[in-house]
């Protein structure tokens, strides 16, 4: 895919340097998220949550690293709940059902491995 054909797309311009959590903003009362990269064998997602606001419990056929660029969250894994804050990843298993909620407004940068 062109450098252009993937900014038309809204992905992240290539051969640049850019402020990953300045390419999303935060709305009240919602979550936002941003493909950054969509390939064949995984996409790179950047999400800003709203405080309280957050992702229902559901399963991924494919690994998911969540890592964390502000805030703070809680991401459920399998029942075991973890507190995740800015500068700090998680690896989400493939196959495993996990939910996620902000405990402060946080953005994280989504990384789904396909394989």
């Amino acid at each position: 895919m062109s450098s252009q054909n993937a900014q038309s797309k809204g992905e992240m311009p290539a051969a640049e340097a850019v402020s990953l959590a300045e390419l999303v903003r935060y709305q009240d009362g919602a979550v936002v998220s941003r493909t950054l990269v969509k390939r064949a064998t995984g996409t790179v997602t950047l999400f800003a949550f709203d405080e309280g606001q957050g992702l229902s419990e559901h399963t991924a056929p494919f690994d998911a690293l969540a890592h964390l660029l502000e805030g703070q969250a809680e991401i459920v894994i399998s029942g075991k709940p973890l507190t995740a804050k800015a500068g700090e990843a998680v690896l989400m298993p493939a196959n495993q059902p996990h939910s996620l909620k902000a405990l402060t407004r946080f953005k994280m940068l989504l990384t789904m491995i396909r394989s």
